[in-house]
């Protein structure tokens, strides 16, 4: 819930930004771009300090991470910082996602870790509305070239689920069995094994499907508040009413 807003953050603070910094939707574009790429190697990375180092302690590692650097997002004085901070950002909300996903399926019992999954991806919508809110109250009471810095300020707050997942989270048996066979042979795991001949053929094909899912999704999502501001003449506020109006029927038509 909270890194998605984290990350739906930037789809609501796009017109400000065209503004401030005088840039072009292209320009803008490429942010979220260069967010989603670097989220992918992220991922990537994130699984393989998962195996080494613990799923706990890397989710922590990748909430602080992304939590921060959205935070800093705040603080850029032009597009390049802007841009810079938004590509760190990534890094750590795909290891976040990748550690998370892990630790939920090997501490869920089978028969409840496809609820359990569900759950979890479900909270992406309500993380999208609290910054449609957020983004709504801030724009009201603001200047506009301090709303949206605010916006990324408030990307900070993740950050305190650390001090819960230290406290209440502990590593999933699963894991250190493993950990512990893999120590008793010598062997550690290989992250690059997802390029061998065994793996390869999988790799790519679930690489293209998630291109095409995550590519379809976030063109929509993250210009959907921005479009009725340049081609329907909306004000910010409404635009923002707008798309979690939106937002809200998506949610109700995925639950029918």
């Amino acid at each position: 819930m909270l890194d998605a807003m984290d990350v739906q953050i930037f789809s609501f603070v796009i017109p400000a930004i065209i503004v401030a910094f005088a840039i072009t939707n292209a320009d803008a574009g490429l942010i979220g771009t260069v967010t989603l790429l670097t989220s992918a190697f992220g991922g990537w990375f994130g699984g393989a300090l998962s195996d080494r180092f613990g799923r706990v302690r890397t989710l922590q590692i990748t909430i602080l991470w992304f939590a921060i650097f959205t935070f800093l997002c705040g603080f850029a004085q032009n597009y390049v910082q802007l841009f810079v901070f938004r590509a760190l950002m990534g890094f750590g909300f795909g290891g976040e996602w990748a550690a998370g996903a892990v630790l939920i399926g090997e501490v869920i019992r089978a028969e409840h870790r496809g609820k359990a999954v569900g759950s979890v991806q479900s909270g992406w919508a309500v993380g999208w509305a609290i910054a449609a809110i957020a983004a709504t109250w801030f724009f009201s009471v603001l200047p506009q070239d301090t709303a949206w810095r605010a916006l990324f300020w408030v990307g900070l707050l993740p950050a305190f689920l650390v001090f819960f997942v230290r406290r209440f989270v502990d590593e999933p048996k699963v894991f250190t069995a493993t950990q512990s066979g893999l120590m008793a042979k010598g062997t550690t795991a290989n992250f690059m094994e997802i390029f061998s001949p065994a793996m390869l053929r999988t790799t790519i094909l679930t690489s293209v499907l998630a291109t095409g899912a995550q590519g379809g999704y976030y063109a929509i999502a993250t210009w959907l508040p921005t479009y009725p501001v340049s081609h329907r003449e909306f004000s910010n506020a409404r635009a923002r009413v707008w798309a979690r109006l939106r937002l809200q029927f998506r949610a109700g038509c995925s639950g029918a």
